[in-house]
């Protein structure tokens, strides 16, 4: 839905909630608790074989739908093609530990409200399948639970977009990718569309002006023509529509002018995937290989959902392990350091910190993020601690904070896609473990 507080769900998985009332029947009702909805307790995918109760896959149509989708998060290669983020043949780099038990005993007072809320309640309240806290660029805090286990890798999300972002400002801070020029100089192939006229930056920081409505309960909305084309199964005999992300992004039209407010849309990352892929010769997945997953000594290969020709879905696509998304946190809490490296510069993060056009973010009504901004697809929040995120549709995020020099990275299945019904109780939580750590400092 394009409002205030949601972000785009995956578009492959639109195509698992391809009618347009099932999404809205899901999430109409109270949902179960966090406890009654676990995947073990549910049993999904349990047995040899698994009864059909209990079976999740393909050619369902409703795997994305809660509570399964409390187990499709923690699975998807396994009902979608998917392409591989390697970590390489080395042997992984071990994070220092240093628990810190007394988190578990923070309690804190949610957005509208005057009952404060313990930290362990949070956990089940946001249906939190992953948690990793890092402090001092040492792990203090690490809970699993749901479909999640350490050796496992969850769906990231729209915190892919926030990955892709990254690539795109360090080719700008590299000298190899001018964001003030127009997309069309670099991909051709969109100089017809909305992109064709927008800059770089303009594209990095989705202050596109697009006609494209990601209205879900409106069956002819683009979002749904935007799934149809990504989708990597089989099309229906008589789909005539683009094929692929590339195909679709050229049929986007222009509505207002570019620059003039911020729109969360999905399409932006795509079109930034393909720049930086025609920039630097490689698919956003090698890209991310290359530049990060390798040299940060990640422990996990990562993978990345595709398209029936092969593209990567740089707005949504990955999934990954919680330590090792840590691990990106890391490199941007430490300005582009990791260890003894530099693995790109110290600018990359000034200016993602710096943050995008508030004016221009402020039209866009997100209640639960006043003051922010948006710049190179980070959430910057412009608090007292310059904490900045990834994030992700039912409740992803890698969160930032800079002066307490933490890094927090969640994964969770909430019932509700929308960030906006999460941030109340996770974002005071995330201050009140800020204040905690910094104490001890």
């Amino acid at each position: 839905m394009d409002m205030p507080g949601f972000n785009p769900v995956h578009a492959l998985m639109l195509f698992a909630l391809s009618i347009p009332g099932a999404w809205a029947t899901t999430q109409a009702s109270a949902p179960m608790s966090a406890e009654a909805s676990d995947p073990g307790a549910l049993q999904w995918m349990t047995g040899f074989p698994p009864s059909d109760d209990k079976l999740i896959g393909q050619p369902q149509s409703n795997y994305f739908s809660f509570p399964k989708l409390r187990w499709t998060v923690c699975h998807i290669r396994e009902l979608l093609p998917t392409t591989q983020v390697s970590r390489g043949i080395g042997a992984p780099d071990p994070l220092p530990y240093a628990p810190d038990n007394g988190i578990n005993s923070i309690s804190f007072t949610p957005i509208g409200s005057d009952t404060p809320m313990g930290w362990q309640e949070s956990l089940s309240a946001n249906y939190t399948d992953g948690l990793l806290i890092l402090h001092h660029d040492k792990i203090v805090y690490e809970y699993y639970n749901g479909c999640l286990n350490e050796a496992g890798k969850h769906a990231a999300m729209s915190m892919t977009k926030s990955l892709t972002g990254l690539l795109a400002e360090i080719l700008v801070a590299e000298g190899k990718l001018d964001d003030q020029s127009k997309v069309a100089t670099i991909v051709p192939e969109l100089r017809d569309s909305a992109f064709g006229t927008a800059t770089v930056r303009q594209v990095m920081d989705m202050t596109t002006a697009l006609d494209y409505s990601e209205n879900y309960a409106d069956p002819e909305a683009d979002i749904w023509q935007y799934s149809a084309a990504a989708s990597p199964l089989p099309k229906p005999s008589d789909y005539s529509g683009p094929e692929g992300y590339f195909e679709y992004l050229q049929t986007v039209e222009q509505n207002g002018e570019h620059g003039d407010a911020f729109g969360y849309r999905t399409v932006n990352s795509d079109a930034l995937g393909w720049i930086i892929s025609r920039v630097s010769g490689k698919s956003v997945a090698d890209l991310l290989s290359d530049r990060l997953w390798q040299p940060l000594g990640t422990e996990q290969d990562a993978y990345m959902t595709i398209d029936a020709k092969g593209t990567p879905f740089a707005g949504g696509g990955l999934s990954a392990g919680l330590r090792d998304l840590g691990r990106i946190g890391l490199l941007m809490l430490n300005k582009g350091q990791y260890k003894d490296q530099q693995l790109f510069p110290e600018s990359v993060v000034n200016a993602i910190e710096a943050g995008g056009d508030k004016k221009a973010f402020a039209k866009a009504g997100y209640k639960t993020l006043p003051g922010g901004s948006y710049r190179g697809m980070w959430w910057i929040f412009h608090n007292a601690n310059g904490a900045y995120a990834a994030r992700g549709v039912h409740g992803q995020t890698i969160y930032i904070d800079p002066t307490a020099n933490m890094v927090l990275v969640r994964f969770a299945s909430f019932p509700n896609a929308s960030n906006s019904k999460i941030d109340p109780t996770s974002l005071p939580a995330y201050q009140a473990v800020a204040e905690y750590l910094m104490k001890k400092d």
